[in-house]
């Protein structure tokens, strides 16, 4: 009766275009798995994400924060209470000489659009990763030898219904973690700064890193990217590859045939299939290897489902 009425409360702070009850995590991860989320509500502005989550707070309705869900399994039980999505209902960019502020739903690779788009170079690395600025922040993300704490200046976020600011000393960046990552709140925006540059040259750039992730990645097939940090002097994949688990299955969920990195559904698969597999990767390179992986992919929601 509680979430009833919430969802009652809510419709008067959301409009019920921005609000989805009962939905489908399928429909909002790139995994394409997940039971249904009790609330799904999509804010435009710091106001209504302030809303929301003192009236979840006043409601003891739990809440979950997402982006586009390209780092995430979601259980086939689905996620209980509240999910604040921050994607392209919370994108809004300025460009100020070499500074880019943005909101934390912003895709990275319609950010490094913008920076070439204005010759700013710096972040070509992020055109292909298949998140959002704010995921990128919450787990250091990064490619070919760069992460987003190397263009980084300030991030503003919601500490227990306090808006927060942090300078980059101010973040705890490591592999994969953030402050962030051990704290819950909620990345609102963040400030970077480029550097000037050839317009054309940063447009190479980003289409040579577009054909090498196209040739070794599984982009055309629903996924989470890489499931596993990269462990000390060695590479997950390349650990999975030569354990032999290319193509290990376990109901829909598959090991990439393409990327040994990658775990991809191949059309049916639930996170118990997800789940399993990941377990028999464990094992297996651990066995072989001594090396126990670490996952990296973010896990969220309830293994029962209502």
């Amino acid at each position: 009766m509680l979430l009833e009425d919430y969802k009652k409360y809510i419709s008067n702070i959301i409009p019920l275009d921005r609000l989805l009850f009962d939905s489908s995590m399928k429909l909002h991860t790139t995994f394409k798995i997940g039971g249904t989320a009790d609330i799904i509500a999509l804010p435009s502005t710091t106001d209504e994400i302030n809303l929301l989550l003192k009236s979840a707070l006043d409601f003891s309705i739990p809440v979950e924060i997402i982006g586009n869900g390209s780092n995430l399994l979601v259980l086939d039980g689905g996620i209980r209470g509240l999910v604040i999505k921050l994607s392209a209902n919370f994108n809004s960019v300025k460009v100020k000489s070499t500074a880019i502020s943005a909101q934390s739903g912003i895709s990275l690779s319609a950010l490094a659009q913008i920076a070439a788009q204005n010759s700013l170079t710096g972040i070509e690395f992020l055109s292909g990763i298949p998140g959002t600025l704010g995921a990128a922040i919450y787990m250091n993300g990064g490619a070919y030898g760069m992460e987003i704490k190397d263009v980084l200046q300030s991030v503003t976020a919601i500490d227990q219904n306090q808006v927060v600011h942090f300078d980059i000393k101010d973040l705890c960046f490591q592999y994969r973690h953030s402050v962030f990552s051990d704290k819950n709140m909620l990345i609102l925006d963040a400030e970077l700064v480029l550097c000037n540059g050839q317009k054309t040259e940063i447009d190479q750039k980003m289409k040579e890193y577009s054909i090498s992730r196209r040739a070794k990645q599984p982009i055309n097939i629903p996924s989470a990217g890489s499931v596993f940090k990269r462990p000390p002097n060695a590479y997950a994949a390349a650990l999975i590859d030569n354990a032999g688990l290319k193509g290990l299955s376990v109901g829909g969920a598959q090991v990439s045939e393409k990327h040994a990195g990658f775990i991809v559904n191949k059309g049916d698969a639930t996170a118990k299939d997800v789940l399993e597999l990941i377990k028999q990767i464990k094992e297996i390179v651990n066995i072989k290897t001594g090396v126990l992986l670490e996952t990296e992919i973010r896990i969220l929601g309830d293994d029962k489902k209502h």
